[in-house]
């Protein structure tokens, strides 16, 4: 069901070289992006009405309007099961525990009598959140994008998620989003929603449209063509990530308990095909049970055949051993997983050490599926290996740290001749004159 890749009794390479040995699902947003191209200009040029038409290509139902109305984000809280109202409830709170702690305040720092830099943060004007609704719907996620939102302080928000084909003849929910979407936006009071799935949601905030103003920057969690689009509008809009296919790598030894790490390799495999599931063990013992306890839990869920089969047995999919906790460690930095688990003895002292990871869980009493949902952590994340350099969402995506330069001419005069020294030394003579206007063409002596 999953595939074994042996990293024992060798040394293991660095960098780029030790990466290539790992799995990793086969993305190639490049190639999406051709697709997507018509598709975002033909909302450029026919706005809603594209929509529309795309709804019906893609979706399977003909819409009358783009924008939800509050009626229905209204009637789905109002339908919503109780027990799934309090879960939530309790989710937004905990997410704004966690956030509304990262919010920033300005900072001055006194450079030198008279000199002054002060950084203050502003958050984006707009933003367009995307919630998927394919084949799982993510309330969670309207969650995890909203309130960091929220919490920045950005005034304008929207969200966007696909629209559902009517079950039965006359059904009220055809048309709209899945009324659990609905319903979070309604609990979140994001009250901006549209009926707009994939790469026509992601254009739609991009250029806008008769019903929807344009975003300053779109995020949230989709497919490759939500990813392909993303990439598209890098430049006129700001994103978070390019998400990939969900991953989660496990570093486990001997203490951990092989019923928890495969359950917990099969929860990531039921979100796609695509999705990555890795354990990296110095165990053969581990790795063996962990095979074992794979089929009957596979066996006893959902998504079988169409999602966590496909997804345990394809090439993203694999058990690394390693000759330790210590290689161990090399191979999931090197991964950079989206969700990296650490079940070992001193679960927290391995974990400190850890640099690559878009979110890490601490031993047994930790599990992922605890961060999708009420941790308070956030479960945007960076995938396929961008966690080697990106962070996951947070109230700081939707900030902007701004300088504010306050100087004296005391102040200046201090510092001008090594001002006028490297402009000179840059070759732009003008940078250095720019100084020197301001004490008639001489530059002050420095004290």
């Amino acid at each position: 069901m999953i595939s074994r890749i042996d990293l024992r009794g060798d040394v293991l390479p660095e960098g780029p070289a030790l990466r290539d040995l790992l799995p990793r699902a086969d993305f190639d947003v490049q190639a999406a992006l051709e697709k997507v191209r018509p598709i975002c200009e033909d909302v450029h040029h026919r706005g809603d009405a594209a929509l529309i038409d795309f709804a019906e290509k893609f979706d399977g139902v003909r819409l009358e309007s783009v924008r939800v109305p509050a009626q229905a984000l209204a009637d789905a809280l109002a339908g919503l099961d109780p027990d799934v109202r309090a879960a939530l409830e309790e989710s937004i709170r905990r997410a704004r525990l966690v956030h509304r702690a990262q919010r920033r305040t300005a900072h001055t720092t006194q450079v030198v009598p008279g000199g002054a830099v002060t950084e203050k943060w502003v958050p984006v004007e707009r933003v367009g959140l995307y919630a998927p609704g394919g084949r799982s719907v993510y309330p969670s996620s309207v969650i995890m994008n909203a309130v960091p939102a929220q919490e920045a302080g950005v005034e304008s928000i929207a969200l966007a998620s696909p629209p559902q084909a009517p079950a039965f003849e006359n059904d009220p929910a055809g048309g709209l989003p899945h009324p659990t979407i609905l319903a979070a936006c309604a609990l979140l009071g994001v009250d901006e929603v549209y009926a707009a799935g994939g790469a026509t949601a992601v254009a739609m905030f991009a250029y806008g449209t008769e019903s929807c103003p344009p975003a300053t920057m779109v995020t949230g969690p989709g497919n490759i063509w939500v990813a392909a689009a993303k990439r598209y509008f890098t430049g006129r809009i700001g994103i978070d990530t390019e998400a990939g296919p969900t991953e989660i790598a496990i570093l486990a030894d001997d203490t951990a308990d092989p019923v928890h790490v495969a359950a917990d390799l099969i929860s990531q495999a039921e979100h796609d095909p695509l999705a990555a599931a890795v354990l990296v063990t110095d165990s053969p013992d581990l790795a063996d049970a962990v095979e074992k306890e794979l089929e009957p839990q596979v066996a006893a869920t959902k998504h079988t055949d169409d999602r966590i089969r496909p997804a345990l047995a394809g090439r993203q999919s694999a058990i690394v051993l390693v000759d330790g906790v210590e290689e161990g460690l090399k191979v999931v930095d090197a991964y950079g997983a989206e969700h990296l688990e650490i079940q070992t003895a001193d679960a927290a002292a391995v974990a400190d050490r850890v640099r690559n990871a878009g979110a890490i869980f601490i031993g047994p009493w930790a599990p992922v599926s605890l961060g999708d949902y009420a941790a308070g952590s956030n479960h945007v994340l960076p995938t396929g290996g961008c966690a080697c350099h990106s962070s996951g969402l947070s109230v700081q995506s939707f900030l902007r740290g701004i300088h504010i330069v306050d100087y004296s001419r005391d102040a200046l005069a201090e510092v001008a001749h090594h001002v006028v020294t490297l402009a000179e030394a840059e070759d732009l003579p003008a940078h250095g004159a720019a100084i020197k206007a301001r004490f008639g063409w001489k530059v002050p002596e420095s004290k």
